[in-house]
C-alpha cells in the first residue's frame, strides 16, 4: 500500500489565491468567490428563506462533493446565524480527496476578512484531519461539520443520512472528470432527501443529462460573473428504470425516531457516558446522568493519564477506520481543554519491541501519511523522547496523554445535563413509553430514552444481560518525577506505556489481569509495570531512581476495562432478543436470507459500552453516533463501521451459527 497524499499540493497566484497544482484549477473565482458561492449554492439552494423556517430543534443537512477551502461551508454557517433561529441546527456533510493543510487553510482564508469570526472557529478545530469520517463540532454544538476524507466515490457509498441541499462543487467538469460521472449522481439521489434541491457553478449539458437520469430535474439558470449559465434542480424521486439501492438489512436499519419528549437518562458517568449526555444535550435533549459514585470518571476514566493510543491496521479494518475517525474527534475537542494539566500533545511513540512489531510499523509507515505517523530509528527515537531508549519505533506527533476526569467533567457540565450522584440503578422497566429506573424498590428516575454506558456492570439489565462484555483488571503505578526523569517529552509505549509527569507525576501502566474481581492495587502488579518500565528503558529507570524506591510504598490505581470478543465497541439501539430470535430464525438455515421483518427494538433503549483500553479515542465518538441514531442525522462514521460496532451483531452471528 502506499501512503495517501496528506494534504493539496498548491500554487499561489500573484494575489493569493490557491490553485492546485494536481488539478490545474482555481479554488474560488478570480472575481469574486463569496458573490460566486453565495449565489450559486445559497440563493439557487433557497437557504435564507429555508433557515428562518426551521424550528427549534430543526435541522437542515447540507452536502457538498469538494471542500476545497471551505468557503462554500462558511458562508453557509454565516447565512445560517443571520437566519436560523435559536435551538435549529445546520449539519454540513463535505467530501474531500485532498485536504489543506491548517497553514494553506489559514492562508487561503485569510482572503475573506469578513468571514474572520467563523474561519477562526474551524482553524482552532481543524486538527487531526486524516483519511476517512472526521466530525467536527462547532458554535457549541449548534454547527456539525462531517469531513470525508478521500475519494468521492469512496466515501459518499459509506455515508448513512439524508441530505436536505446539494452543492455539487469541485473541479471543473473539464479538469477533473473522474469525478463528474453518473455514479457520483446516482450517490447524490440514494443520499436525497425528499424534496432535496441541488445546484452546480457548470451547466455543461452531459451533466445536466446524467443528473435528469438519476431523479433529479436539471434546469440552466443565468449564471454570474464570467459564468453565462448555471444549474439547479430538486430531487423528483428514484428513476423507476433504475434499480434502486439495496435498503439496510432489518438488523441494522433505524428505529424509528422518538416522537415527543426530548428527555433521556444516561446511566454511568465515565467516559463512554459523559460523551453520550454531552452528544445529546448538545442537540437540545435534556439529560440526567446518573453515577453511582459522588463524582463523574471514579472508575476506569479516573486514571490520571491515559494515552491517545492508535493501534491501526495497515488493511483498512473497521476497528482501525474507527480509530481514525475516533483519534481525530477526540483531538478536536481537547482543544478546549487545559494544555498541561488536563491534556499535552506531546506526541506517543510505539517502539518496534520485538521482529513481529518491527514489521507491523513498516507496513503502517508505508500506508499511511508522515503527519500521522512515521518511523524514527533509534537514536532519532531517543532525541524525540529525550531518554535512552532500547529499540526505534513509530512517532505518533498529535499523540499525548489526557487527564480523562477533566474531560469527563467538561462534558458532564454542559448545559441541558442534570448529574445524580450516588444513583445506583440495578433495574429498568418500561412502563407506557417510559423507561424507569430503580435502585431496588426506589424509582430513581424516567424518560423516554436510556442510554446504558456503565462499562460490563450493564449486564445486571436483563435487557442486556447476554452482550459479551468481560471485565480485565488494569493497575497502574505512579512515579513521582525526579530532576533526571523531566527529559522525557514523549509518551513511551511497548507493552505497557509511561507518559511525561503531569503535576510532577510520571502515570506508568498497566496491567492486564482477566481472572481477578479484586480493585486493591497490587506489589506483584507494581513489580509487573516496572518490569515494563525496563523494556521501554533502561536509562529511564535509572533516572526515576527506581533501585533506591522502597516498593511497598508504590502508589498506585486499578480499574477495570470492559472489552468485547471482538475489540470493537458495543453503540447503538436495542433489540429484544427473544423476539429478535423468532423473527430472524430463518438465518440459522440460510444466511444469505435477509427477511424483511422489521427489527424488534426495544424502543428507546441504547448502549454505548465495550471500549477496552481505548476508550479516550472511541468512546466521545460513539456519543456522537448514538445522537445520530437518536435525531435521525447523518452518521458520523461508514455505515459499515457503525454495524461493526452493532449490539445486534452478536445475535446476529449467533443465528448464523446455530447457537
Amino acid at each position: 500500500m502506499k501512503a495517501p497524499l496528506p494534504h493539496a499540493q498548491l500554487d499561489w497566484d500573484d494575489h493569493g489565491r490557491p490553485r492546485s497544482r494536481v488539478f490545474g484549477d482555481v479554488y474560488f473565482s478570480d472575481q469574486s468567490g463569496l458573490d460566486e458561492t453565495r449565489y450559486v449554492f445559497l440563493e439557487q439552494n433557497r437557504l435564507a428563506e429555508r433557515f428562518a423556517a426551521l424550528p427549534a430543534g430543526g435541522r437542515l443537512v447540507i452536502g457538498e462533493t469538494g471542500f476545497g477551502t471551505g468557503l462554500n461551508f462558511l458562508c453557509a454557517w454565516q447565512l445560517f446565524e443571520q437566519h436560523a433561529m435559536a435551538g435549529a441546527r445546520l449539519h454540513f456533510v463535505s467530501v474531500e480527496k485532498y485536504p489543506l493543510s491548517p497553514a494553506d487553510l489559514q492562508r487561503a482564508l485569510a482572503l475573506w476578512p469578513e468571514l474572520k469570526s467563523l474561519t477562526d472557529q474551524l482553524l482552532t478545530r481543524y486538527v487531526a484531519i486524516h483519511q476517512g469520517f472526521q466530525r467536527i463540532t462547532l458554535a457549541d454544538g449548534r454547527v456539525t461539520l462531517t469531513l470525508l476524507i478521500g475519494d468521492v466515490l469512496e466515501q459518499l457509498p459509506q455515508l448513512d443520512g439524508q441530505i436536505d441541499a446539494w452543492f455539487l462543487d469541485g473541479f471543473a467538469p473539464a479538469k477533473n472528470p473522474d469525478m463528474w460521472t453518473a455514479e457520483l449522481f446516482v450517490e447524490l439521489a440514494r443520499l436525497a432527501a425528499p424534496g432535496a434541491t441541488i445546484s452546480t457553478f457548470t451547466s455543461t449539458g452531459w451533466v445536466r443529462r446524467l443528473l435528469n437520469a438519476a431523479g433529479f430535474k436539471m434546469k440552466r439558470t443565468p449564471g454570474i460573473g464570467h459564468k453565462w449559465e448555471i444549474l439547479r434542480g430538486e430531487f423528483l424521486g428514484w428513476p423507476p428504470e433504475v434499480a434502486a439501492p439495496a435498503p439496510a438489512k432489518p438488523w441494522f436499519a433505524r428505529p424509528a425516531p422518538v416522537s415527543g419528549e426530548r428527555r433521556a437518562l444516561v446511566i454511568g458517568g465515565g467516559l463512554a457516558g459523559c460523551a453520550s449526555a454531552s452528544s445529546l444535550a448538545a442537540r437540545g435533549w435534556q439529560v440526567t446522568l446518573l453515577e453511582r459514585h459522588d463524582a463523574v470518571a471514579q472508575e476506569a476514566s479516573g486514571n490520571p493519564q491515559g494515552v491517545l493510543y492508535l493501534k491501526l491496521s495497515a488493511h483498512g479494518t473497521a476497528l482501525s477506520q474507527l480509530i481514525l475517525s475516533g483519534f481525530g474527534y477526540t483531538r478536536r475537542l481537547l482543544e478546549s481543554l487545559q494544555r498541561g494539566t488536563d491534556w499535552d500533545d506531546c506526541g506517543v511513540l510505539q517502539l518496534a519491541f520485538n521482529a513481529k512489531e518491527a514489521e507491523r510499523h513498516a507496513q503502517l509507515a508505508a500506508a499511511f501519511p508522515e503527519d500521522l505517523l512515521h518511523w524514527l530509528d533509534p537514536p532519532q527515537a531517543q532525541a524525540v523522547a529525550g531518554v535512552g531508549l532500547n529499540c526505534g519505533g513509530l512517532y505518533y506527533p498529535e499523540g499525548g496523554w489526557v487527564h480523562p476526569p477533566a474531560l469527563c467533567q467538561a462534558q458532564a457540565t454542559q448545559p441541558n445535563i442534570e448529574l445524580l450522584p450516588h444513583r445506583d440503578v440495578l433495574q429498568l422497566r418500561k412502563v407506557n413509553d417510559q423507561w424507569q429506573a430503580f435502585d431496588g424498590e426506589h424509582l430513581l428516575a424516567s424518560a423516554p430514552v436510556v442510554v446504558l454506558a456503565g462499562a460490563a456492570e450493564i449486564k445486571r439489565f436483563e435487557q442486556t444481560a447476554e452482550l459479551p462484555l468481560k471485565r480485565i483488571r488494569g493497575q497502574i503505578t505512579r512515579l513521582t518525577q525526579t530532576a533526571q526523569s523531566q527529559t522525557l517529552t514523549t509518551v513511551v509505549c511497548a507493552e505497557g506505556y509511561v507518559a511525561p509527569a503531569r503535576l510532577d507525576e510520571h502515570t506508568l501502566g498497566a496491567s492486564f489481569a482477566f481472572h481477578s474481581d479484586d480493585l486493591t492495587p497490587t506489589l506483584a502488579e507494581h513489580r509487573g509495570n516496572l518490569a515494563m518500565l525496563e523494556e521501554i528503558s533502561s536509562d529511564l529507570v535509572t533516572r526515576l531512581n527506581i533501585a533506591e524506591l522502597p516498593l511497598d510504598s508504590l502508589q498506585g490505581r486499578a480499574a477495570f476495562r470492559c472489552t468485547s470478543p471482538d475489540y470493537l465497541p458495543i453503540v447503538g439501539p436495542l433489540a429484544d432478543l427473544e423476539a429478535f430470535n423468532h423473527a430472524y430464525a430463518a438465518l440459522s438455515k440460510d444466511a444469505r436470507q435477509v427477511p424483511d421483518t422489521p427489527c424488534p427494538w426495544l424502543d428507546g433503549l441504547y448502549v454505548n459500552s465495550g471500549h477496552g483500553s481505548r476508550g479516550l479515542i472511541t468512546a466521545p465518538l460513539s456519543g456522537e453516533l448514538l445522537a445520530a441514531w437518536l435525531d435521525n442525522e447523518p452518521l458520523p462514521l461508514p455505515r459499515p463501521v457503525a454495524e461493526a460496532c452493532h449490539p445486534n451483531r452478536f445475535a446476529l452471528r449467533r443465528l448464523i451459527r446455530g447457537q
